[in-house]
């Protein structure tokens, strides 16, 4: 059942995003320590007005566990909503990237997707994104956005396969992504 997330789904939400970002997560944590990753993104999920808060996500529960889940927000939001995160890394993890805008008004972003291993192939990740086109249109949004890195074909054939389409390449923090949009009806 896909569902808006608590304050108390932090620990699987963070363990997922890790999955998700993979090395981004240890250049924020500005560690390889996956402790010290998961602490972080736990932290930021249980507050507000953060990327990564708990607002900005839908999870997939199932029996209790979160097996999935899908981080969004309105892309004319990204510095307000980045700003706490970046200043915590800075000050107190010594992250020094200054990360590329990776959305921009007029987009509602898809900023994380995953689905923990044991539960993919089950089309956990087309439900959370069907979702999530739901909120953005509730919320008057007329485009969803993403970046998925180049060479990740299975990532790139899910949201082509859903509509998504090819807008161009972005670079973010020394990666080099393709920028897809759907475009709502």
């Amino acid at each position: 059942m896909i569902r808006p997330a608590q304050p108390t789904d932090a620990p699987a939400i963070a363990r997922l995003i890790v999955l998700a970002m993979g090395k981004l997560a240890a250049k924020f944590a500005n560690s390889n320590n996956g402790q010290k990753q998961l602490a972080l993104f736990e932290r930021f999920i249980t507050l507000t007005g953060n990327q990564y808060s708990y607002n900005n996500i839908l999870v997939w529960d199932e029996a209790g566990e979160i097996c999935g889940m899908i981080i969004a927000y309105d892309g004319a939001k990204l510095d307000e909503l980045r700003k706490p995160f970046l200043q915590y890394i800075t000050t107190q993890l010594g992250f020094t990237g200054q990360p590329e805008d990776e959305t921009q008004p007029g987009e509602y972003y898809i900023d994380c997707l995953a689905v923990d291993a044991a539960h993919q192939g089950k089309g956990i990740a087309k439900k959370l994104i069907k979702a999530l086109f739901e909120r953005a249109a509730r919320l008057n949004h007329q485009t969803v956005g993403l970046l998925v890195s180049k060479g990740n074909d299975k990532a790139k054939k899910l949201y082509t396969n859903l509509g998504f389409e090819a807008k161009g390449d972005k670079a973010l923090l020394g990666g080099v992504h393709e920028h897809l949009q759907y475009r709502l009806n």
